[in-house]
């Protein structure tokens, strides 16, 4: 008898139930969400023109992959408690799991440092972050991301498989190793680091340049008042993607320490709620941008307002030829219609 048969199911079959569900809802919800996004943020020639655009339209794309690849094979395994799609995906599903989950954290540490950057060096971002720089930093964030799983896609560090106790495909141990510890630590550690060190020096940098801005209030030029403004928006956007960046936190940290602290899964519904809180991170970050963001909001609005105004014509339009296959309909038969006094 081989080991699958050998190996009873860990999770609660409420657990389960419960998961699928959620995966079910976060895909339908997901997908919708982060598209609408994409379409609002490249329709919007104001936010379009700004670097963080193009990183943010990365996280929206990565978000919409899991959402559209990740969450529905999720679902399927929860529902059937067991993986029923074969092995090549199975070993695949890890690879866009753990690389979208990079791509996201890169994509932040990328955001991160544009805000750092523009509010602290402002005269060398339009050299930093010009169209071909940025396409070079998102090939390098996206490459990346999804290099680092390629020793254990290649069985040279470990193996990606199927865990059968849990029917999970993940990163499986190989001659007593495997990269999933350290892939937790460093890869989720480092960049929050690297994340949290550049907010504290914008918000230094930030704090520093309003007390100028106070002392020097009496004597503003209308230059003065122009630069004002344009660093509220730029102070509005960066605590915009600091909410983004601690509810990515809040979301991965719970699986982060599961997996690194409860390897043997002693408490499967622990897992499966952290799971479920880290698919939550592909859902949650359009409704933060139209929370948070004017400008975002905005581009939301203009969206919506095309779709209406689209439908709308649509709409008139078929009325109208209705209307005027009707009037055909009826002049057609009143002009076949036979006299009165005819025999």
């Amino acid at each position: 008898m081989d080991n699958v048969t050998l190996t009873t199911i860990k999770y609660p079959r409420e657990a389960t139930i419960f998961a699928s569900v959620c995966a079910i809802l976060f895909c339908i919800i997901g997908v919708v969400g982060n598209f609408v996004t994409i379409l609002a943020l490249t329709r919007c020639p104001k936010l379009r023109s700004h670097a963080t655009t193009a990183f943010v339209l990365s996280l929206c794309i990565s978000d919409l992959l899991f959402c559209t690849v990740n969450l529905p094979l999720t679902a399927s395994r929860y529902i059937h408690e067991a993986w029923t799609f074969g092995d090549a995906l199975c070993k695949l599903f890890p690879v866009l799991f753990y690389g979208n989950v990079a791509v996201s954290l890169l994509n932040m540490v990328a955001i991160t440092l544009n805000r750092y950057v523009l509010i602290s060096y402002h005269q060398y971002y339009n050299q930093f972050y010009s169209k071909t720089s940025i396409c070079l930093q998102l090939l390098c964030t996206w490459g990346f991301a999804f290099l680092i799983m390629l020793p254990s896609l290649l069985g040279v560090w470990g193996q990606l498989g199927l865990n059968p106790s849990t029917f999970s495909c993940t990163i499986l141990e190989k001659d007593g190793t495997s990269p999933k510890k350290i892939f937790f630590l460093i890869a989720f550690v480092l960049p929050c680091v690297v994340i949290i060190t550049s907010y504290s020096c914008i918000f230094w940098r930030v704090q520093r340049s309003q007390r100028k801005l106070r002392a020097h209030q009496q004597s503003t030029t209308k230059k003065d008042k122009r630069n004002s403004r344009r660093e509220r928006d730029d102070s509005r956007l960066t605590k915009l993607m600091l909410i983004i960046f601690i509810c990515f936190v809040l979301c991965f940290l719970p699986l982060m320490l599961v997996n690194v602290f409860d390897d043997d899964v002693k408490y499967p519904v622990l897992h499966v709620l952290a799971s479920i809180l880290a698919w939550a991170s592909s859902v949650i970050n359009p409704f933060i941008y139209a929370a948070s963001n004017r400008q975002y909001r905005s581009a939301y609005s203009k969206l919506f307002r095309i779709v209406k105004s689209s439908v709308v014509f649509s709409e008139s339009k078929q009325f109208s030829n209705n209307s005027l296959k009707s009037r055909e309909k009826n002049g057609q038969s009143i002009s076949f219609r036979p006299n009165a006094g005819s025999s």
